[in-house]
């Protein structure tokens, strides 16, 4: 009951969606569209302070947990390489390679570790704290559906792997089509932004559209081969 209620209290102190968007998308864009000019900060200071804030929220957030997150790692890694390529002044399509990378070493990550013994699928899309999956597996078994669940596991893993190759081909195309001036420059960094801004809704949503097919496809089987809805195995979150 004690581990119960800290995984509780650890959900309710998560950062909501729009903490997330002020630190790693409105301030930063803000900053590098009005503070770039030569007159404001220029372009070099306007940069790492643009990146100061995405990279302090996500060190925060791996101290708060006391636990590494790979995904959280990738986004701080993410920052750090956009900063470096700008501050070293590199050609600007390496902006487009690191936007296509890292989604994509995800979508490699998901899809490969299926065949391992730690599917990431399983704990994205069968979180413990909240399916009871040990019931799950029992009305499974009851009707023999162990074997054909499983097949469903590797086609939602399929889904969200598709999620992120989608994001980082979307993320190569849109830095491609945005970020085209020399990095260091002042444009260079109002084109960070307009990127930045943009990644919402050209990456984010269309992303975000197949991942949750993926899991409707999944809630959806299993309420047919375990024979009961979902919210049969859904652990009840009590305060």
């Amino acid at each position: 009951m004690t581990d119960q209620r800290k995984s509780l209290q650890t959900a309710e102190q998560e950062p909501s969606m729009l903490v997330n968007m002020v630190f790693n998308i409105v301030l930063p864009v803000l900053i590098l569209m009005q503070l770039s000019s030569p007159e404001r900060l220029g372009a070099t200071q306007a940069l790492i302070l643009a990146l100061a804030f995405p990279l302090s929220f996500g060190s925060w957030e791996l101290w708060r947990r006391r636990k590494v997150n790979g995904f959280s790692v990738l986004g701080l890694i993410s920052v750090l390489l956009t900063g470096g390529i700008g501050l070293l002044e590199l050609d600007p399509k390496y902006i487009a390679i690191k936007e296509a990378a890292v989604p994509g070493v995800i979508g490699i990550a998901v899809w490969g570790s299926r065949y391992t013994r730690f599917p990431i699928v399983e704990k994205m899309l069968l979180n413990r704290k909240m399916v009871d999956v040990d019931k799950l597996n029992a009305a499974l078994q009851a009707r023999g559906n162990r074997a054909a669940f499983q097949r469903v596991i590797n086609n939602a893993g399929n889904g969200v792997a598709a999620a992120f190759f989608l994001s980082a081909t979307l993320n190569y195309v849109l830095a491609r089509m945005i970020v085209v001036s020399p990095a260091g420059s002042e444009a260079f960094n109002h084109e960070i932004g307009r990127m930045t801004a943009l990644s919402f809704p050209v990456i984010v949503l269309p992303t975000m559209l197949v991942l949750f097919g993926a899991i409707f496809y999944l809630f959806a089987r299993i309420n047919k081969l375990a024979g009961e809805s979902v919210e049969a195995f859904l652990i009840e979150q009590k305060k």
